[in-house]
């Protein structure tokens, strides 16, 4: 089989199951036994080396980004409380957790695979009146992305909660909306109450 042709295959393969059969499982099962006796030539190792890194690479990120989304759910919804957690939950799925995992994609992007194990999520979401969701925490120790959520109160509109997040790229200054959900015209309650 030609060396371009089994590549080909093994890089499909790999991308159809979703990384669970691993590109030496699949070289392993096109090349034929006299194949297997001969030696790889170097530009052929390298090819595998660097595809099995970046499926590594990739499983690491998808793995990150399932944990972090996982608590930034549970943060979220220990922050709403039992007021105002049934109340929006429907449009908080819908509206709002999309578009924290996209958020979640863009920091798992800015670093590798083994970096991403150093990267932890602040445990207590903030009460009261206090605007904090979760903070993502690199290994320095330092906040790299902040989600927050904030009631505004548009003149004669009733209250709002308008989710948003900062990155340290500009020292937390903007605004990044992630949406917002309408919540009545009377004072919605604390949070976590």
């Amino acid at each position: 089989m030609p060396v371009w042709l089994r590549k080909s295959l093994v890089v499909m393969i790999s991308i159809v199951t979703f990384g669970m059969v691993s590109p030496a499982q699949v070289n392993g099962f096109l090349t034929t036994t006299a194949e297997r006796t001969d030696k790889s030539t170097a530009a052929e190792t390298s090819f595998m080396d660097s595809f099995d890194d970046t499926l590594d690479e990739d499983a690491e990120r998808n793995k990150f980004i399932d944990w972090a989304m996982r608590e930034a759910e549970m943060q979220s919804f220990e922050k709403f409380g039992a007021k105002i957690g049934p109340v929006i939950e429907d449009e908080f799925r819908q509206t709002i957790l999309p578009n924290i995992e996209k958020a979640i994609e863009m920091v798992a992007v800015q670093y590798p695979g083994e970096k991403l194990n150093t990267l932890r999520i602040t445990e207590m979401p903030g009460g009261g009146e206090s605007e904090k969701i979760f903070h993502i925490i690199g290994d320095t120790g330092k906040d790299i992305i902040r989600f927050h959520v904030r009631r505004d109160q548009p003149p004669k509109d009733g209250y709002w909660f308008n989710f948003h997040y900062h990155t340290y790229h500009d020292g937390f200054q903007s605004h990044y909306e992630l949406g917002r959900i309408f919540w009545d015209k009377n004072t919605p309650p604390k949070w976590r109450s």
